[in-house]
């Protein structure tokens, strides 16, 4: 199946516009976060968060209106079975007791205003479990950008791998940027999409440095720019396809997941669109960049009398 006939865009004369507008994008995420920190979710800084059943998010509401401080108050899964999500941040020492209390006030608050709800799920995270699962998610995310780096200049060549985790970090840097900007915590289910956009980013970026290691052999006389280009182009349908289906599933997800999965389908759909446009636009300048500074750099180490020679007549053999 071909979305595109023998398509010739020039996709590299826009890569310096591409790096430039990523650029953007993430330093007004990173200057968000230096302003106002990065949002963390119960998993990461430790809290309380109750799933209750029997009353309508309204009414949950206007009941915990009497309790101080910050509360998250939102319909859980689907709203036919009446479920409603409450979060807390995490109060005073944050240890297991505190938040046993802070439930119980929240059960006994929604009694005293006729409310008649049962607690289908209670999550307890103190702050002790938030720094652990910090630090896993961050060695989790390290490992696996060192592993696929290993795979890629081993299997295509180092100015290739940097760039793939070139694109990678610019996925993961641009979704964690439109997070902030959107207003969604980073919890657990953030950080599975983030290490799921990974792999996803990289199979799609390998796809096109397999057809560029196919064309180099092909297409010896052509610069490399052509060649890079000829590829994207080459592999343009299916990157669409295989970006278009994963994206329509994940918009399922995202509209009949329920509340649970919709930081996690929000996630992937920002990193479907990143790691396409990562693939076509930023790992291949990437790519090019480096092979073109590596070969900038042997042609200047080239002896200088080597090239003297190159230049230099051949003298006539006198005669005996």
């Amino acid at each position: 199946m071909k979305i595109f006939t023998n398509p010739n865009y020039d996709f590299l004369r826009w890569r310096w516009h591409a790096i430039v507008l990523s650029l953007a994008v993430i330093v007004g995420g990173f200057g968000v976060m230096a302003a106002k920190g990065l949002p963390l979710g119960i998993d990461f800084s430790g809290g309380l968060g109750l799933v209750v059943q029997g009353a309508s998010e309204s009414e949950v509401r206007r009941a915990l209106d009497a309790l101080p401080g910050e509360k998250v108050v939102q319909q859980y899964d689907d709203a036919a079975k009446g479920q409603v999500l409450i979060r807390l941040p995490q109060a005073g020492d944050g240890s297991a007791e505190t938040l046993d209390r802070q439930a119980s006030q929240i059960q006994e608050t929604l009694t005293a205003a006729g409310l008649k709800t049962t607690v289908v799920r209670r999550e307890l995270v103190s702050a002790v479990i938030g720094t652990d699962l910090q630090r896993r998610g961050i060695w989790a995310t390290v490992a696996s950008i060192l592993a696929i780096t290993v795979y890629i200049a081993f299997r295509f060549r180092p100015s290739f791998a940097l760039g793939a985790i070139a694109a990678t970090l610019h996925d993961i840097l641009v979704t964690l940027s439109v997070l902030v900007f959107v207003g969604y915590d980073l919890s657990l289910n953030v950080v599975a999409a983030l290490l799921t956009i990974t792999g996803y980013s990289v199979n799609d970026t390998i796809v096109v440095f397999d057809r560029v290691r196919e064309n180099l052999r092909s297409m010896r006389r052509q610069p490399l720019d052509q060649v890079v280009n000829t590829s994207v182009n080459q592999t343009l349908s299916r990157t669409v396809i295989t970006a278009g289906t994963t994206f329509l599933s994940v918009l399922a997800l995202y509209l009949f997941g329920g509340e649970a999965l919709r930081g996690f389908a929000f996630t992937m759909l920002v990193g479907i669109v990143s790691g396409t446009y990562s693939t076509v636009f930023i790992a291949s300048a990437i790519a090019i960049i480096l092979s073109q500074r590596r070969r900038g750099s042997a042609s200047a180490a080239e002896p200088t009398s080597t090239a003297q020679d190159k230049g230099r007549k051949p003298r006539r053999a006198r005669a005996s």
